[in-house]
């Protein structure tokens, strides 16, 4: 009798143990398709980002020198969460660990646009614009100059407000 209970008990632990190898490759499988889905999914380039920095950059100018704050201090934030996103996707690029240089330029435009003065938005642009082609030249990207914009980017697309009464 203890022989049959002996012999049953070990029948169990072998079925349970294969029961349980066969969920844990189960697992595994499905583990190894999801990262071989994320590997192949679409992530935005440093390039792409800069890009899109670019474009609120020069948004940013024409907001301001049209005292449109509402919408600087949205282009602005655009450009802070597209540096956010650099750190976040692009930690690959050695570019990445330079970006920080841009924090200072950014948050005095911020306090500009809150204080709501076009003097201080002015100087800090030009501040933010040096730092940009100074980071560029530090990234060996010195090809690539950044000046204040002449025209809007966009031609569909108002700056100036009309005068509220």
């Amino acid at each position: 009798m203890k022989q049959f209970f002996l012999t049953l008990l070990i029948t169990s632990c072998i079925a349970c143990n294969q029961q349980q190898s066969d969920k844990t490759q189960a697992l595994q499988s499905k583990i190894d398709s999801l990262q071989s889905q994320l590997n192949d999914s679409y992530k935005p380039g440093f390039g792409e980002f800069m890009s899109s920095i670019q474009v609120h950059h020069a948004k940013l100018w024409f907001a301001g020198i049209n005292q449109n704050w509402e919408l600087a201090g949205f282009e602005i934030n655009e450009i802070k969460e597209s540096l956010d996103d650099i750190k976040k996707y692009c930690t690959d690029r050695p570019e990445t660990q330079s970006v920080h240089m841009i924090d200072e330029p950014l948050e005095n435009i911020t306090n500009a646009i809150q204080k709501k003065n076009e003097t201080d938005l002015k100087s800090n642009y030009t501040i933010l614009t040096n730092t940009c082609n100074n980071c560029h030249q530090e990234t060996q990207h010195a090809f690539n100059v950044i000046t204040i914009p002449a025209t809007p980017p966009f031609t569909n697309q108002v700056f100036k407000l009309k005068d509220e009464k």
